[in-house]
C-alpha cells in the first residue's frame, strides 16, 4: 500500500490466540474503544480454556479483567469463544496473536479477500512471581496491544464522536 494513502477501514476485524481468555479478549476490547460501533469487533480461540479447578469456571482471565478495568474497559460479560463458535467467519481482518492461530487464521479466510496479520505478542501468563509482578506483565500486553491498535487502525478509523 502506498505510503501516502490512509489504510481503508475494514468493516469486520477478529481477533484470534489459543484460549480467548487473555490477549484476544484485551485487542477486541481495545478496538471497540477506539472505534465504538463502527466496525464490527470479535475475538475468539482454538479451543475452549480448561476449567478452573476450584471454580469450575473457564472464563476470562481474572488478570485480564483487573487490568482492562484500570482503563475503564469492563469484560465481565465476555464469553469465551472458539473459531467454531463464531457468529459469522466473513472478517476483512483477522489478526492472530499466536502462532498456533496463525495457521487457524490462514486456514478460515482461504479462498477469500481477508488480510492476515499475525501479533507475536508476549504471554503474560507465563509471568511468575507475585500478585503485582503478574499484573505488571498483564499491563504491558494490554499497552503492546494498544499501541499495535493505534498504529494499525488509528488513522484509518478517527474515535467515535460523543
Amino acid at each position: 500500500m502506498p505510503a501516502d494513502l490512509p489504510p481503508s477501514r475494514p468493516g469486520a476485524v477478529l481477533f484470534a490466540c489459543n484460549f480467548n481468555r487473555v490477549r484476544s479478549p484485551m485487542a477486541e476490547a481495545l478496538l471497540k474503544r477506539l472505534v465504538g460501533d463502527a466496525v464490527y469487533v470479535d475475538s475468539c480461540g482454538l479451543k475452549l480454556p480448561p476449567l478452573d479447578p476450584e471454580t469450575g469456571e473457564g472464563g476470562i482471565d481474572p488478570f485480564v479483567e483487573a487490568v482492562m478495568a484500570e482503563i475503564g474497559c469492563d469484560l465481565s460479560d465476555h464469553r469465551v469463544k472458539t473459531f467454531d463458535d463464531l457468529d459469522d467467519d466473513s472478517f476483512d481482518v483477522v489478526i492472530s496473536l499466536t502462532p498456533e492461530s496463525q495457521h487457524r487464521a490462514v486456514e478460515m479466510a482461504r479462498g477469500r479477500a481477508a488480510e492476515i496479520e499475525y501479533w507475536p505478542i508476549f504471554d503474560p501468563t507465563l509471568a511468575e512471581g507475585s500478585r503485582e509482578a503478574r499484573l505488571s506483565a498483564y499491563r504491558e500486553v494490554r499497552n503492546a496491544l494498544a499501541a499495535r491498535i493505534a498504529a494499525r487502525f488509528g488513522e484509518a478509523m478517527p474515535r467515535p464522536s460523543t
